[in-house]
């Protein structure tokens, strides 16, 4: 969320209300994102201040938008045209070191949680750095349990391969890669392996696909590397734009691959819109969605396969942490 009045529709940025609607997208997570280079109280306080401006832009929009911290608030938000709008948060170094932080989290409306962001932290080892702990921390086991008990869905999507198979065999609930895409298609450490792909959807998990295009193309990280280019920096943004980037068909490619190795009711989609910084060709903001489902019935899925893949796979495993959470 970049601060910008959601009721407009802006010409920089990937998500507002009007995008949203043009886009057909009934719910949307806002992520309180925090850098890996914060100090521990800086990253606490910068994640209850994005928390703080979520529910302000909800109540300023209250006729479009209403914050939803279940499945059934989803479908009761969308019953009322209303997008529902939910809480994450990515980086688990805002809790520090304290469980009763994480609680305090979930207390605000945080349903899911990206264990790290690009840097190691006291919880797990991350796919950019990957050499504090070798996989989750003593805390992060603690971290691992307290979210399956609270009900609160825990994400891998930055987490390095060996954090990834810790929390496989520590979690009693399933997992989610909230926006990741496949290493057999970009090489990226950031992407899944199929042996990871197969094991999230063997213990109930979902990958939902990232569009960022570095994730979704090897040749376009290569050209951009070249360059000496960082898509994320507004400084450089004519020269990156200038680059070809892939397409959305690149998306529905990962997509593909990741259906046939973990099967449809493993995948879906995790944009990361307004976090990235350039996205694929032909699927430039949230407007855009249709694009890409017309994509996927092209390539022969069906209408119930693409209900799964839009979200009902994520809501399948929101119910299931929920419910392992009332059954423990």
């Amino acid at each position: 969320m970049r601060g910008f009045d959601l009721s407009k529709d802006h010409s920089q940025g990937h998500v507002d209300i009007p995008k949203l609607r043009a886009g057909h997208v009934d719910a949307v997570f806002f992520a309180l994102y925090t850098s890996a280079s914060l100090a521990p109280d800086a990253a606490t306080r910068r994640a209850l201040e994005m928390a703080a401006s979520v529910f302000d832009a909800v109540g300023r929009n209250s006729e479009d938008l209403a914050l939803a911290t279940s499945p059934g608030e989803i479908l009761s938000n969308h019953a009322s045209g209303k997008i529902s709008i939910l809480l994450g948060m990515e980086n688990g170094a805002p809790i520090q070191r304290s469980l009763s932080l994480l609680r305090l989290f979930h207390r605000l409306g945080v349903r899911y949680m990206t264990l790290t962001h690009n840097g190691d932290n006291e919880i797990a080892d991350c796919a950019a750095v990957g050499t504090r702990w070798g996989g989750l921390s003593p805390f992060g086991r603690e971290v691992v349990a307290e979210m399956n008990d609270l009900g609160m869905m825990i994400d891998v999507a930055h987490v390095s391969d060996r954090t990834f198979f810790d929390c496989i065999a520590a979690s009693r609930a399933p997992i989610l890669s909230t926006h990741s895409c496949c290493r057999a298609l970009a090489g990226h450490p950031r992407n899944m392996t199929d042996e990871m792909l197969r094991t999230l959807a063997d213990h109930g998990g979902v990958i939902q696909i990232n569009f960022y295009p570095v994730f979704l193309s090897d040749a376009y990280g290569a050209a951009l590397a070249a360059r000496g280019l960082d898509p994320d920096d507004e400084t450089v943004s004519e020269q990156v734009f200038a680059i070809p980037r892939p397409s959305f068909r690149a998306v529905a490619d990962h997509i593909d691959h990741a259906v046939r190795v973990a099967g449809v009711e493993s995948v879906g989609i995790g944009s990361d819109f307004d976090g990235i910084g350039v996205a694929p060709e032909g699927l430039e903001n949230a407007s855009k969605m249709p694009v890409l489902f017309d994509e996927l019935r092209r390539r022969g899925y069906t209408e119930s396969q693409l209900e799964k893949i839009a979200g009902g796979n994520f809501l399948r495993v929101f119910n299931d942490v929920i419910s392992s959470r009332l059954c423990k």
